[in-house]
């Protein structure tokens, strides 16, 4: 049996230990109060996230993947942010993969027992071919999941990079990582309900994972993201947009351009901002590797030497 007294997520909450007594709009007041509390537990714990951020960089930079495994709410929330990366920053959809104890089945229907299957975390990593090429990144409020800890040792083994994303310092999920961030928002309005106070600090930690990674590896222009897949009628109206904010130009000029290059901002952009076609905006775009920022400076300096 886990002795939950020694685990902090657990501990009782005094600020709601009446909540149940309470009138609505008091209530909601009352769970407000205490997720304010967690973006300051986050703040806390950035120079950890910073790290993690470049070893993601580093690793998916020469090919390798980023991969979030958990279990429960935790597994939830990796696959979230993985499904998230192919439409928002143009990733290949097994670039940033999510794994949830008891497969994909999971993350509608909580499946008992998965989450203390030790060797079912191992089984998971073998069944997408995990690599030293990889980064693993291990999501367990509590720090003690043994499917999350089953992953992270075979990660481990294989001289992968492994972060932990927990929300109890000193855990063996903690002491398993590389780089552990572990912000710590106090105990859960509901006690022991992770999904709340801890499930929030997670959801923002991997936010800022996969989103700053992606800016560094140039997925981002300014704060447009540029790599969007305009795939339904809101994200054709949004890539327009994009060109738009990136360089002045009407609509008219922004959709020609994309219709040249397969409604892909980066090159449209290159188009309009340096007036070259789309065959020289994609050249420039491999030349600077994909960076528009750099493109630009290329074609600026091409220009000048001219």
């Amino acid at each position: 049996m886990v002795k939950l007294d020694s685990i902090s997520t657990e501990q009782s909450n005094r600020n709601t230990a009446h909540i149940d007594q309470l009138d609505t709009l008091s209530m909601v007041q009352l769970i407000n109060r205490e997720d304010q509390k967690v973006a300051l537990a986050v703040e806390k714990v950035l120079p950890q996230v910073a790290r993690a951020v470049d070893a993601i960089c580093e690793k998916m930079s020469e090919g390798g993947r980023l991969v979030y495994c958990g279990c429960g709410t935790s597994g939830r929330l990796g696959i979230l942010d993985a499904v998230e990366c192919p439409p928002t920053f143009g990733t290949d959809p097994g670039q940033v993969v999510g794994l949830i104890a008891g497969g994909t089945g999971a993350f509608v229907k909580a499946v008992e027992g998965a989450e203390d299957d030790f060797d079912l975390g191992r089984a998971d990593l073998e069944g997408i071919g995990f690599s030293q090429k990889d980064i693993l990144v291990g999501i367990a409020a509590s720090g003690r999941t043994p499917y999350v800890r089953g992953a992270m040792e075979y990660a481990r083994s294989l001289g992968a990079p492994v972060v932990a994303v927990i929300c109890c310092p000193g855990s063996p999920v903690d002491r398993l990582a590389d780089i552990a961030i572990a912000p710590t928002p106090g105990p859960e309005v509901i006690t022991g309900s992770t999904r709340l106070k801890s499930g929030t600090a997670q959801k923002m930690v991997l936010n800022m994972l996969s989103t700053a990674s992606m800016i560094k590896l140039g997925k981002v222009y300014g704060n447009l993201m540029v790599d969007v897949k305009a795939t339904n009628q809101k994200l054709l109206a949004r890539t327009i947009s994009i060109v738009k904010s990136a360089v002045p130009c009407t609509d008219q000029q922004a959709q020609a351009a994309l219709e040249q290059c397969g409604w892909w901002a980066k090159p449209a952009i290159l188009m309009v901002k340096c007036g070259v076609s789309a065959q020289c905006a994609q050249q420039l775009l491999e030349r600077a590797g994909g960076r528009v920022g750099r493109a630009i400076e290329l074609f600026e300096a091409g220009q000048s030497a001219s």
